[in-house]
């Protein structure tokens, strides 16, 4: 069943290809709704914050993330393990954007719309 409510962002694909973005609108939509200390370490959060914060993340969250991560409670150990999953996608991404940034040049593209549309892909 599709989830009922929108989403205020992309759901985190179970291969992790969206976690860096998935990371940062995670942790600005937390801190928007004032529950950002939820997954910080040493956290004083309150037995009703941890709840809304555990409901925000799951609902970002692919089907298959959402299964594999059932038994989790708590929003902190949840995005510990969603870290220790996909964090390493840094040392992988950022070597192949400046390898990609080095190789850029306008006279491969056909137009200045698909040599501007690489070059926001690898920017971002």
């Amino acid at each position: 069943m599709a989830n009922l409510s929108k989403r205020e962002f992309v759901a985190l694909n179970i291969s992790g290809k969206n976690y860096l973005s998935w990371v940062l609108d995670a942790e600005i939509h937390l801190n928007a709704i004032g529950l950002a200390d939820t997954i910080q370490n040493k956290n004083q959060a309150s037995n009703q914050d941890r709840p809304k914060a555990m409901i925000f993340l799951r609902h970002h969250l692919d089907e298959g993330l959402k299964l594999e991560y059932l038994t989790i409670k708590d929003p902190l150990m949840l995005w510990n393990n969603l870290k220790d999953r996909h964090d390493h996608l840094k040392m992988v991404i950022l070597p192949q954007a400046r390898f990609d940034w080095i190789h850029l040049r306008l006279q491969d593209f056909k137009s200045n719309y698909e040599y501007n549309s690489s070059m926001f892909r690898i920017v971002s």
